[in-house]
């Protein structure tokens, strides 16, 4: 088989402040925006590579969900345990700086883990928990 990874889903709460984080902060570009009715989908990656995106969803957009579960995914989403995603870099120091400058909810400091990667750890505007990993040279 011969696959890759074309998309992966995060909830958010707020679109504006999601669309900042992504594409101001991170630096990744916009590749789609499609609001429909009271629900925004953002599809964002990193620039020039259009084959791997992030869609950041209203958590409510499966008609299937409860209340209940919406409760849930909301208070879960409220404490960082409800989504997340690694991203690598090939200079995580410099990384840091750059988002830790911007006022981001930063959650970890560069550290080196037992588990042989150097690391470090954010939250997005919606509570979602990205790790951000140094690439090996």
């Amino acid at each position: 088989m011969n696959l890759s990874i074309h998309h992966a889903f995060l909830p958010h709460t707020d679109p504006e402040a999601s669309l900042a984080f992504y594409r101001d902060i991170l630096g990744f570009e916009v590749h789609n925006d499609v609001g429909y009715e009271d629900m925004r989908w953002i599809t964002v990656g990193p620039p020039d590579r259009s084959g791997t995106s992030i869609v950041l969803q209203p958590p409510s957009a499966d008609p299937g969900i409860t209340e209940a579960e919406q409760q849930t995914i909301a208070e879960m989403m409220a404490k960082g345990t409800f989504a997340g995603i690694v991203l690598s870099t090939p200079d995580l120091t410099a990384t840091f700086e750059a988002i830790e400058a911007t006022g981001a909810d930063i959650v970890q400091e560069p550290a080196d883990q037992d588990y042989g990667v150097r690391d470090c750890a954010v939250r997005d505007p919606a509570g979602n928990l990205i790790r951000i990993q140094e690439r090996p040279a």
